[in-house]
C-alpha cells in the first residue's frame, strides 16, 4: 500500500463535497481525464474502491466516506504547518484568505484596505464576499484563513474576537407616514410598517434581537434579498427599517430621501473576527483586528 499525496487527498475531497467528477475537477482547476487518473491512483494504492460510479451519479462507498473524513483532517494538519511557518515570519506578510459578509465589506474594508496594504505591502490579502454560515463552512473545511462578521453568531470550532459595536439606527423616508422619529416607540408603530433583509440573513437575526423587535404583527411579510432593495423600499416610504451606522457614510444613501436616527446604546451588532481554533496565526489575526479597529475611521 502506497502513501497517498496530498493532492490525490484534496481532489478526493472535493469529490467527496460535490458528487460529482466534472464540478470537483473545475473546483481543483485540472481536466476532468487528470482528476479522474488521479482518483483511480489513490484507489489502487490504497488497493480499495472509494466510489461507486454509475452513468448518473457518484456515491462514497463505506471505505470512501471514512477517507474523505481523514482526508479533511489530514489536509487541515498540512495547513497547520504552512500557518506555524507563517507564523514564524514577519507577521501580516505573504498570503492570507479573508472572508467578509456583504453588510460589511463595502463600508469598512474601503477605510481600511489603503492604509493597510501601505502598512503592511508584502501582505497578500485574498477577499471572498459571502454570508456567515458559508464563511463559517469556508474556515472549517479550510478554504479561509479568517472571516471579518458580525457578531453573536454561532460559531462552532472557531475562535472570535469582537472588535467593536456598531449601532443600528431607524432609518425612514424624510416625512414618513409610519413613524415619528423624534417619538419612535417600537410598540405604536402599525402592523406592517417594519421591513428587514430575508430570513438566513445575519442581519436580519442582528436587527431582531439588537432592537428587541418582538411583536411580529409590525414586520412586513415582504422582505428585501439585499441593502440596496431594502433602502430602495424605505425610500419609496412602503416601510421603515433598521440599518447599522456603518453605512451612514457610504454611497448607499445618496440620492435617497432616506434619513437615519439614532436608537438605545442598547442596540447594536458587534463586529469582529473569527479564524479556527488553534491557528498558529492567532496572533497575527488579533494584530489585524487592532488595525481594523484603530482604522476603521477615516
Amino acid at each position: 500500500m502506497h502513501l497517498p499525496t496530498l493532492k490525490q487527498l484534496s481532489y478526493f475531497v472535493a469529490l467527496a463535497e460535490t458528487l460529482h467528477f466534472g464540478k470537483a475537477a473545475k473546483q481543483c482547476f485540472v481536466s476532468q481525464s487528470a482528476f479522474s487518473t488521479a482518483i483511480r491512483e489513490l484507489e489502487t494504492g490504497l488497493d480499495c474502491q472509494l466510489v461507486d460510479r454509475t452513468n448518473r451519479r457518484v456515491a462514497l462507498t463505506p471505505a470512501g466516506r471514512i477517507v474523505a473524513k481523514q482526508a479533511g483532517d489530514c489536509l487541515q494538519s498540512a495547513q497547520h504547518i504552512v500557518d506555524s511557518v507563517s507564523a514564524a515570519r514577519e507577521p501580516l506578510t505573504g498570503p492570507l484568505r479573508l472572508g467578509v459578509i456583504p453588510t460589511i465589506a463595502p463600508f469598512l474594508l474601503p477605510k481600511i484596505l489603503p492604509k493597510l496594504r501601505r502598512e503592511h505591502p508584502k501582505l497578500q490579502l485574498f477577499l471572498t464576499e459571502d454570508q456567515t454560515q458559508r464563511l463559517h463552512e469556508k474556515l472549517l473545511a479550510g478554504d479561509l484563513d479568517i472571516a471579518l462578521l458580525a457578531l453573536p453568531f454561532n460559531l462552532p470550532a472557531l475562535t472570535t474576537e469582537p472588535l467593536f459595536k456598531d449601532p443600528f439606527m431607524l432609518a425612514c423616508r424624510q416625512g414618513t407616514q409610519h413613524v415619528d422619529p423624534d417619538n419612535y416607540n417600537f410598540n405604536k408603530l402599525d402592523a406592517s410598517s417594519v421591513m428587514l433583509m430575508q430570513d438566513g440573513h445575519c442581519m436580519r437575526d442582528h436587527a431582531l434581537d439588537a432592537c428587541k423587535l418582538r411583536d411580529t404583527e409590525k414586520l412586513n411579510e415582504f422582505s428585501a434579498s439585499s441593502l440596496l432593495s431594502l433602502v430602495e423600499m424605505v425610500d419609496a416610504d412602503l416601510a421603515i427599517t433598521y440599518l447599522p451606522e456603518m453605512i451612514t457614510q457610504s454611497a448607499l444613501l445618496k440620492n435617497t430621501r432616506v434619513k437615519l436616527y439614532p436608537l438605545s446604546a442598547r442596540n447594536y451588532r458587534t463586529i469582529g473576527l473569527a479564524w479556527h481554533k488553534g491557528s498558529a496565526r492567532a496572533e497575527e489575526f488579533r494584530l489585524l483586528g487592532e488595525f481594523i479597529k484603530n482604522n476603521r475611521q477615516r
